[in-house]
């Protein structure tokens, strides 16, 4: 039987990068998989190239909209009755310098990695059993100072925080939460913040201790681990999956 037969995850930023990476190891693994994404277009891209059927559900909403996640989980609801995990991955990537940054940046950057990682979970807990699981999706630049990324680390700062705070607050309901923190990886955020140029992602590659970019699946296998019962003893933890770019020098 596989790991996740019968059970039921739900990915935020489901449609492309890591969520759709991680979606693809849990459908291997036998999970039903909820997508939800800002883009209408990319989630049924997405689906399609899942090719699962009736095991994916993908749903349009901003996680930063309470009424776009109240509706999430309703469908959620009425296709699956319930579920055993939860991805919080959507993300937004906001950067550049203190004196640059306007009013409009900070909220996109907290209304949807705080704000959305927030009431992601609160608005799951009704569909989340004991013995659920819950990751969420944070970054290595609250580890390493970055001129340009004072407003994105500080988002997912409280993001990590979040992922301890939550691991107190619903032990006692059999639900456990950890955090991922991904380094460098391959993404449509990465294509932009790089400009595609294969000089700039070759300086982010000379950083990484094991001499390659992240894949989507790196961050997927480690999420399916952390949502699996081989974790079953791990919450309120972050795991690292850097290549060694934030503790290991290059």
């Amino acid at each position: 039987m596989a790991e996740f037969e019968g059970k039921t995850v739900l990915i935020t930023g489901g449609g492309s990068g890591i969520g759709l990476g991680t979606a693809q190891r849990l459908v291997a693994a036998g999970a039903n998989v909820v997508l939800a994404g800002r883009s209408r277009e990319r989630l049924a891209v997405a689906a399609k190239e899942l090719d699962a059927g009736e095991r994916v559900l993908t749903v349009p909403a901003d996680v930063s909209s309470i009424a776009d996640l109240d509706n999430l989980i309703s469908e959620a609801g009425d296709r699956f009755g319930h579920l055993d995990g939860v991805f919080a991955n959507a993300g937004a990537g906001v950067s550049g310098r203190v004196a640059d940054l306007t009013e409009a940046d900070f909220d996109l950057a907290i209304g949807t990695n705080v704000k959305g990682t927030f009431f992601t979970v609160q608005k799951a807990l009704p569909l989340l059993r004991p013995g659920s699981s819950v990751v969420l999706n944070a970054s290595w630049t609250v580890h390493r100072g970055m001129a340009p990324a004072s407003l994105y680390a500080a988002s997912k700062a409280a993001v990590l925080n979040l992922a301890r705070t939550f691991a107190a607050d619903l032990a006692a309901e059999g639900i456990r939460v950890n955090a991922i923190t991904p380094g460098h990886i391959v993404t449509d955020m990465f294509q932009a913040i790089t400009g595609g140029s294969e000089q700039v992602q070759g300086f982010f590659r000379s950083q990484v201790a094991l001499g390659r970019l992240g894949q989507p699946e790196d961050i997927g296998d480690a999420v399916t681990f952390l949502l699996s019962s081989k974790a079953s003893y791990i919450t309120g933890q972050e795991l690292v999956v850097d290549g060694g770019l934030c503790t290991v020098s290059a």
